[in-house]
This record gives C-alpha cells, structure tokens and sequence, in this order.
C-alpha cells in the first residue's frame, strides 16, 4: 500500500520509521518548513532514507487549497494519507483524494475533548481515564469515525508531558501503524462518533490559563499540571505575572513551615517552603509546586522564591571572564544557527534540545572541573547572561546550597575533582566502624592505595542492616556512565513505577456449595531485605564484601551475620556457584530466609555461517560477553582471523580515557587468576592464538587473549575465566542438535545466544538452549523491564523486569463466605 504521511515532530518520526518497517510503501513526506536552520525531525529521517519530501508553508490561502500543492500530493500516487501528527489545515481536496481515505491520531478519547489541546483537558477536567483516536478525517473538527481507540488511567500527578511519554507517545505509534494494517487487510471499521459526552474546549492560550483561586485544591492540581508545561497555568503575584509548574496534590493534615506569601484571590496565604510552594483551595486542602517562571522568562525552584531577586548581578574577575568567554564559544557551537551569542540570547528559544543540555553540562565539566551542573540548572538559567551568573556563583560557593558534612578523600581525576567517603553509612550518617578499624582500597590502574575505608564489623551489621558500596572496578568510563550508573537510574525509576502497581488476584473457588464466596490474593512486603555482591576471591583468602566495606575473614564474618541474622527474610546473591551454595544452607538453617542466586556461568554463544560476521565479531570480541563461542567449521579460520584484528585494535589503559577498549582487573588476585587460568590452557593442549599474558605496567592489566582449538572437556571449556578470554570451539556444519548438547553440556545455565539469519533456525536454537537468557543477533543486550536470572547451579530467582517484584513479595491468600 502506497501512504503519504502528513505531519511532523518525533512522533510522527516514530510512526514514519514502524510504517516503513511493515513494509509499507512511503511514496511522500509532507511536513513543515525548517525552523531556525533546522529541519523536522520526521523529514530528517525521510530525507534520509531518500523518500520524497515536500515543506510546504501552507496547502491553502483564504480558506481555497493552493492548486500546485494538491497537484504536487497527487502526484505521488497515495493510496492512504497517515496523519500522525499535522499543525497544518488539509484542504478535503487531499483528504478524500486517496482510495482509502485519511487517518488521523488524535490524543483524547473521541468524542470526548475535541480540539487541538485534547491532553490539557483531559488533566483539567480531572478525568480518569485518557488515551487516543485514530479516526477517518472529514470535513468536521475531529468528528470522523472511530477506526481504533485505546485507553489508560490518568495518574493524579500526571501532567501533559508524563501521560505523553507513558502512553500516548509509544502507544499511539503502535495504534496508528496497527490502523494502516486492518486498513491494509480490509479489517478497518468506520464507527460513527455518539453525540452523547461530546466536547470540544478552544486551544488553551496563556491569555485564558489565568488560575481562579476559588477552586478545591483538586481542581487548581488539575488547572496548572494540565497547563505544564504549555502555556503555562498564571497568577497575579506580588504585582508580576508568575507561571507554576510541577504541581502535586499532598495529603491530608499535611503541614510545613517556611514564609507566607500573599497571593490576591486566594482564599489563604500560599507558603514557600523547602520543598517549594504550598497552595491552597478554598475546601483548605493543599497542592505543592515545584518551578515558577517569571514575565522575563526566568524560572526558579520555588522554594527560593523570597531569594531569587535578593542578589544583584556579580562583576566577574579576569579569570571568570575567561570561562565567560569559553561557554559563550560552547554555546555557538551548540547553537550554530545563531550568527552572535548576546547576553540575552535564550538558550531554548534558539533551537536547542534535550540532547543540548547534556552536551553543554559536559562541556562544562571539561572547563569547570569543580562545577558540576545539574541539566536543571539550564533549564533555569536559560539565557546566556543567567547560565554565566549561575555558573559563577556555583564556583563561588554562593548558591546557598547546604552541603552534607562527610570525611571525604579527594582526588583530582577526569578533569573533575571527586570525593569520596570513606566511613559506614549508617542511620543517615557516616560514621566510623565501631573499634576504628579499616582496609586500604586499591586503584587497578595503578595499584596504588586511594584511601582507608572503614572496615565492617558484626555489629555495624545489626546496627544497619544498610550499607554503603564503594566499588573500583576498572571499568572503562563509557561503560561505567552507561551501564553501572546509567541502567542503576533507570533501574530505580522503572521500578519506582511499579510502586503504586503491586496488585493480587481475583481467584473463582467451587467448594463448599450453597455457600458463595470470595477469594483474592494480596502482595505483600517479604520484610528486610538483603542484597549482596561478592565478586572475587581477595588475596588473604577471603571473599571481598561490595556492600559492607570488609576484607578477608572480616568479610566472611559480614555475610555470614547476614545470613544468619533472624531479621533478615531475604537475601540475593550474586557471586560464584561455591560461594551461593554455602549461602543457600545458612538460610535454611537460620530462619528458612527466601534466596535468590545469580551464580556462575559458562555462557555458549553459536555462530552459524549464515550469521552477519560484522556483528558477529563486534560481539564476539566484547570482553564481558560470552564464556563460550562454538563457530562452524566452515567459518572457523575467517571468524578467528577477523575477531584477531579487533582484538590487535583494542587499546589497553587507563579507563578514564574515552579511547580505552579496556580497563584493568580489579584485584591482583585475579590478575593472577587469569595469567594461572591462561597456562593450564596451553598445558591442555588449545591454541593461544594471542595474548595469554599480564601487561607489563603498574596496575592489574591483562592482555585480550583468543583460545583456539578448545575441546569440551578442557579447563578452560568449563571453567570461567571473570576476564577478557575468548574461548573459541569448532562445529560441523549442519548438525545443531550436536551443538546444542554442546551447549547444554554444563551445570551452568546463566546466559546464551546465537547468530543466524535463518529465523526458524534462530528459534529451533533458542527454544532448546537451557539458560535463563538467550541472545539472537545480539549479546549482553540487557533492559530494566527484561528478567534476568539463570537454570540449574547459576543460580534461580529473577533480577529486573515485573518478575523481580515477585522475589521481595509474599503472596497472601484472602477467602471470604458470604
């Protein structure tokens, strides 16, 4: 089917990228001019791709279709016009030009909320539910009939952007893609629209977003989170006009103390607080705002209210104007459409974008190492002018932030000075371990002591049950920012979301007859938990504790009160299959405490010959993927030469170096361990076809390091090696049953993966590898919403996605006669 996709913005990007993966025919793209320099997001994309793309201004002048516009649409041959997201007036010429007609998204429930600011509406009225149309365009104002509708619950904190990104953004693209396809297959219905609950509300303009103070608290909640963050919900405030932004109801019987402030038609003095500016309704209920803009377009935290004019503007020193002089060089390179950065140049009125933000916060860092921003502060301090006074008061210390009086060792690292604490952290404080004691934690860069870190002791443990993790891993920088603090961001939010979403069942039981009753099932908190990582054997025989600070039979002594302890009723464990036994026992004995392991692991990874070999290599070689590659012998020699150039590429060094391939191990004992590990695979008899050895610097450096000619019951085979080795075995072409009882052919079962393009084959394979998680095409591509956990001794229980909730759950089971 040939479409024609009328519209812009990133949406309509998304629905232009899914139609063209169905395979879709994308005769045009008719979209908006250039804005500023810069193109649409959706004719990017096309333009891209090499599809036709049309910026018309306009498609009609005084109410008439332009007739060369319509010649030009028809000359694509539509045979559907997709309207994903359009600012612009279609003359009908167009819209009932094409056989199937046109369909348009529309982000309200239809009937309800007719009109271009649908989403402001539904949060004004305080309705529950929201969601979208995608209905058939006429010539009424959103009147069509209904091809598919989808809805979802409006959250009471939800403003226009959060329901936006939940679900009308995501879903939205898959609804109207799922149109295009039941037009496609002759399934679309046309549902005319009822008249009953049909509402249309004007364009929300900031002349009428004026806030009537004579509400509940509930309906001024809804007015200003349905107003953020456009146009922005206002009020007369001490003689100027104030925008709120960032509204949240509180509950009952809420109190605060801060500084009242008069605002005229209130019905009682709002407070600025620590936590921002409480409001209130004229039933005396309580709503919390967070950002107020003033006329001139600056916005501020609304706790600082009383101190945000209080400071005239700082005259700045020679030095500070060289940093002045440097961000404004930074701004014209982000801005690069703006011919002269001025004093009151707007950052966001200029063109730039969410991505913008972190690249200028970066920017600072490698300037300031001392400032480090927050991408809040931008959005605060939005003009040139602003961001320099901001920035330079932050350097001065004179941002009135109260800071948290920690023992810190400081060290100047990656152009920024980072300080680190070095004491428990225990009932909101640091504190020292009880008797002083402490171990040296070690730089694998180097091998240098950073500093003395408290050492846990049995009774830190019964006074915390908390801990702090200091870990220096060497991992290279990229993946420390994107993985190790990254994913732990969006693994806190992804399952902040679930908080409000714990929910049991509703269970039909049949005994007892005549009686009728009730059964559900309610989830409950399993109580403390306890989560640990013990990663690797330490060099006085020990284990080293990643949690509570310890060190060789200190550490032991931690776990072991941890597991032991009859407060704790869970404990997760990651760290070796040895290790995770003993544990398994010592909660069984002490209290029958719930455990979930992710233990050891020999992960396979199968490539067939009919794999895309780039990316075959480019997994392969990543030093954290599998323990096991099995290649078919008729691609063996050419997998094992490319994966060797990579290898030869892979810079070794420091991690803190944006061009490090690969950091150092992370104790000695384990750089030994590898080198140990190396030598019995060549006393076995496999091909070391590079590396194999510990570089020669300061630190705990090894060499990227290939072993061919691998058979099944090799150390090495077998056993992990928690270190950049490839393990590298043949199979004959065409038998994969044989490669899979391979595969199989370990107690480990953590992980896996193959690479194949043959789809059946790919499915066949992942249906019979029995591991907790399999990769097709890709490896180690892990998300906060996917389980992750392993079969047999890697351990059982899930980490992240909904199933990681049922392993800090108990399941309550309710029966009610009636």
């Amino acid at each position: 089917m040939k479409i024609a996709l009328i519209g812009q913005s990133l949406f309509g990007q998304e629905v232009y990228k899914e139609l063209r993966k169905e395979g879709y025919t994308i005769v045009g793209v008719f979209t908006v001019p250039d804005k500023d320099g810069r193109a649409d997001p959706l004719a990017t994309e096309a333009e891209k791709d090499g599809v036709a793309v049309f910026k018309f201004p306009r498609w009609r002048v005084k109410g008439q279709a332009i007739p060369e516009v319509v010649a030009q649409y028809k000359a694509t041959g539509a045979e559907l016009n997709v309207l994903p997201f359009c600012s612009q007036f279609i003359p009908m010429e167009v819209i009932d030009h094409p056989k199937h007609g046109s369909i348009i998204y529309h982000p309200s429930l239809l009937p309800r909320h007719r009109g271009a600011s649908a989403i402001n509406w539904t949060l004004i009225h305080g309705d529950k539910k929201g969601g979208f149309t995608v209905f058939w365009a006429d010539d009424g104002l959103d009147t069509g009939p209904i091809l598919l509708q989808r809805d979802c619950d409006v959250e009471p904190n939800d403003t226009v952007n959060t329901i936006y990104k939940r679900f009308l953004f995501p879903e939205g693209v898959k609804g109207t893609v799922e149109a295009v396809r039941l037009i496609a297959e002759g399934k679309a219905p046309r549902i005319s629209q009822p008249q009953e609950g049909a509402t249309y509300e004007g364009i929300q303009k900031k002349d009428n977003a004026k806030i009537d103070w004579n509400q509940p608290a509930e309906a001024l909640h809804n007015w200003i989170r349905g107003n953020d963050k456009v146009p922005g919900a206002w009020a007369e405030v001490e003689g100027q006009k104030v925008t709120f932004y960032g509204s949240t109801l509180v509950d009952d019987g809420y109190t605060a103390t801060g500084q009242p402030l008069q605002i005229p038609g209130a019905s009682r003095a709002a407070i600025v607080t620590r936590a921002g500016l409480l409001l209130y309704g004229n039933d005396s209920k309580a709503l919390l705002v967070k950002n107020l803009q003033f006329e001139d377009g600056k916005m501020i935290a609304a706790a600082q209210y009383f101190g945000s004019g209080s400071s005239a503007a700082v005259e700045l020193t020679a030095e500070e104007k060289s940093f002045a002089q440097q961000m404004r060089t930074v701004w014209q390179s982000i801005l690069s459409n703006v011919s002269q950065i001025e004093d009151s140049t707007d950052f966001f009125k200029s063109g730039a974008a969410s991505m913008d933000v972190v690249r200028l916060v970066e920017e600072v860092k490698l300037r300031a190492s001392s400032l480090q921003l927050q991408n809040e502060d931008v959005y605060m301090n939005c003009t040139f002018q602003d961001f320099i006074q901001m920035c330079v008061r932050k350097l001065r210390g004179e941002d009135d932030e109260e800071e948290l009086l920690v023992d810190y060792v400081e060290k100047n690292t990656n152009n920024m000075s980072i300080k680190m604490p070095h004491q428990l952290f225990i009932n909101g404080e640091f504190v020292d371990a009880e008797g002083g004691k402490t171990y040296k934690t070690i730089n694998p860069t180097d091998g240098t002591a950073i500093c003395d870190v408290s050492l846990a002791q049995i009774s830190d443990v019964d006074r915390a049950l908390a801990t702090i993790e200091a870990l220096d891993s060497g991992a290279v920088y990229t993946l420390a920012l994107k993985t190790h603090v990254g994913m732990s961001i969006q693994t806190f939010r992804y399952f902040a979301g679930w908080c409000d979403k714990i929910q049991g069942s509703t269970i039909p039981i049949n005994q007892a007859r005549p009686n009728r009753n009730l059964t559900f099932t309610k989830k409950e908190p399993i109580g403390v938990c306890y989560r640990d990582s013990l990663e690797l054997p330490s060099d006085d025989a020990g284990l080293e504790d990643r949690r509570l600070p310890g060190r060789g039979e200190h550490s032991a002594l931690v776990g072991q009160r941890l597991s032991d302890h009859p407060d704790v009723r869970k404990l997760a464990f990651t760290g070796s299959t040895e290790i995770g036994k003993h544990i398994m026992k010592s909660c069984a004995v002490s209290n029958v405490k719930k455990v979930s392991l992710e233990l050891g692991g020999k992960s396979p990874l199968i490539i067939f010959s009919d794999c895309d070999m780039d990316k075959a290599v480019r997994m392969g070689e990543n030093c954290i993927a599998a323990g096991r590659l099995f290649v078919e012998d008729n691609i063996h020699e050419h997998f094992v030469k490319r994966v060797v150039e990579e290898v030869k590429k892979m810079k070794i060094g420091d991690p803190l170096d944006r061009a490090t391939d690969h950091g150092p191990q992370n104790h000695k004992a384990h750089l030994d361990k590898l080198v140990e590990y190396c030598q019995i695979g060549i006393k076995e008899g496999a091909t070391l076809v590079c590396g194999g050895k510990q570089v020669q610097r300061p630190g705990f450096f090894f060499e990227p390091t290939v072993f061919t000619d691998v058979e099944d019951h090799m150390y090495i085979a077998v056993e992990e090696s928690f270190g950049p080795i490839m393990i590298l075995s043949k199979f004959k072409s065409g038998e994969v049953d044989d490669v899979l009882r391979r595969a199989n052919a370990t107690e480990f079962g953590l992980a896996s993966g193959v690479f194949t393009r043959d789809i059946s084959k790919a499915l066949y394979v992942s249906e019979k590898l029995n591991a907790g998680t399999v990769f097709v095409n890709t490896y180690n591509k892990t998300d906060v919403a996917s389980p992750f956990g392993g079969f047999k001794q890697s351990g059982f229980g899930k980490d992240l996605g909904q199933d990681a909730l049922n392993e800090y759950l108990k399941t309550k089971a309710v029966t009610i006669e009636y």
